[in-house]
């Protein structure tokens, strides 16, 4: 699901780092891991013995990521069959490395997840794990769970697989690379497969209902020596890949909900009043939204190259609050099951070096295809998931919230009192002059209050920078 990310591609200056260095502080985040932690894991990951693991070291595959991660959780090969495709998914086999009850498992239920910063993260497990040993890293054996799913001509899965195996990389890709080569038709068969089953299940996607939101991203980016912010509209290639980790987690939930026993990602139909509220954003913005064609069709009609399309794509994603984790034994679904804009039944698995319950989720899908029960550790945590994983999807959004809220404030410090385009993109109800504002140069989405003035929803309006101080105040605009 679409966040509201924060990239730096530069290093960036002394000011903003403190002032990062401080926020960590202030949220009071995990710092280093303890020292029987690093031990655990610097003893595992030299001495690490497998067992059960077949040999797919002879399939090539290859992992797409942004250029500077080395947390690689997950590496796929494409191939055409006589009548579909075979998509192979190989995920960081986790719970290799992690002993039920030990030190390390007791620290990443503390941290939950990695959390990111525009300079760094606070990474859920110790690097020499989720940066070495674990991560699957090109020219290196490493354990894995590999997903075979088989599709059919029209992109719909027939026939799952999960099993323990140990994999090799053959490259790291970013998207930019992927999306040239494709592009430019050199790219080998494995790799512009990717299009055709990402397009393939972007088409069922659309059938079932479902839909993905490409929002732009905020880029911290460097200028003659200035830094600013930017937006990045997504790549097809940034989808497609997407499409293949979507298709993963909905065969997964399916395999836990055909043995009765799991945890899914669910979301509620969101509410007639939201939807109402979208519609009235659609219509200032000028986004054609005829009452016949359902949302997910609007959607993806729109183009976030263009600011009032980026707008509401920002806007959209109100409609995505109220996700959660959702345990089910005993045969029960729950109500709700499916996730709403997936459109299926859906869980997360494929990020376990970055998120606690995909390491479960990955063990209960193994018990489902071997037709056993599953580990009596996973039984043992299960029930109390849903709690951390709450915890710990709000400390995430939190600090994405505040590093948004910073580096906006960062950057434009030095420009309180200058006057910017804007677009009004969302009115408080109750208090029509407060909102916030879009500006496309710099790529600002931040408050606006309008004193006694009642804001213009939707419409290009001329603000001027009240506050901009990363110390003590966020980012705020007035009307000019």
């Amino acid at each position: 699901m679409p966040r509201r990310h924060l990239h730096m591609t530069g290093a960036a200056d002394t000011p903003l780092r403190a002032a990062l260095r401080n926020l960590r502080t202030s949220l009071a985040l995990p710092a280093d891991f303890p020292p029987e932690v690093l031990a655990e894991a610097a003893q595992v990951a030299k001495s690490l013995v497998l067992t059960g693991h077949e040999d797919a070291t002879d399939l090539p595959f290859f992992t797409i990521d942004p250029p500077t991660s080395t947390d690689l959780d997950q590496a796929m090969h494409l191939e055409r069959r006589p009548h579909g495709f075979r998509v192979h998914y190989a995920i960081a086999d986790v719970a290799a490395f992690v002993r039920p009850g030990g030190a390390l498992d007791a620290e990443a239920h503390r941290r939950v997840t990695t959390l990111y910063f525009p300079d760094g993260k606070v990474p859920l497990h110790p690097t020499v794990l989720s940066e070495d040993a674990a991560s699957l890293l090109p020219g290196q054996s490493r354990p894995a769970l590999l997903w075979r799913i088989d599709l059919d001509t029209e992109g719909r899965a027939v026939a799952t697989d999960v099993r323990r195996a140990l994999v090799r990389s053959r490259a790291k890709l970013d998207y930019a690379h992927v999306q040239r080569q494709i592009d430019a038709g050199t790219a080998e068969e494995p790799l512009a497969l990717l299009r055709d089953i990402g397009r393939l299940r972007e088409e069922q996607e659309v059938a079932r209902g479902g839909i993905s939101l490409d929002v732009p991203e905020q880029e911290i980016v460097q200028r003659d020596g200035a830094y600013g912010l930017e937006y990045r509209a997504p790549l097809p290639a940034d989808g497609w890949n997407a499409q293949i980790s979507l298709l993963t987690g909905t065969a997964a939930a399916h395999l836990m909900a055909e043995t009765g026993t799991g945890i899914l990602r669910t979301l509620p139909v969101a509410p007639d009043g939201a939807v109402a509220r979208l519609r009235r954003s659609a219509e200032a913005l000028h986004i054609d939204w005829p009452h016949h064609v359902p949302y997910a069709q609007v959607v993806r009609s729109l183009d976030p190259k263009r600011t009032s399309d980026a707008a509401f794509l920002q806007e959209c994603t109100t409609l995505l609050r109220g996700a959660g984790y959702t345990v089910f034994g005993h045969g029960e679904l729950p109500t709700p099951a499916v996730h709403a804009a997936v459109a299926d039944l859906y869980t997360h698995c494929t990020a376990p070096l970055r998120r606690l319950v995909d390491r479960y989720a990955a063990e209960l899908c193994l018990a489902a295809v071997a037709d056993r029960e599953p580990p009596e550790w996973v039984m043992a945590a299960l029930p109390g998931l849903p709690k951390e994983m709450a915890e710990g999807t709000r400390r995430a959004n939190t600090v994405e919230r505040e590093c948004v809220d910073l580096v906006e404030a960062a950057l434009l410090s030095d420009q309180v009192g200058e006057v910017f385009d804007a677009y009004v993109v969302d009115v408080q109800d109750q208090e029509p002059t407060i909102g916030t504002v879009h500006i496309e140069h710099p790529a600002v989405v931040a408050r606006i209050d309008g004193g006694t003035t009642k804001l213009p929803l939707g419409e290009r309006l001329r603000v001027r920078l009240t506050q901009a101080d990363p110390g003590a105040a966020k980012v705020l605009f007035a009307p000019a």
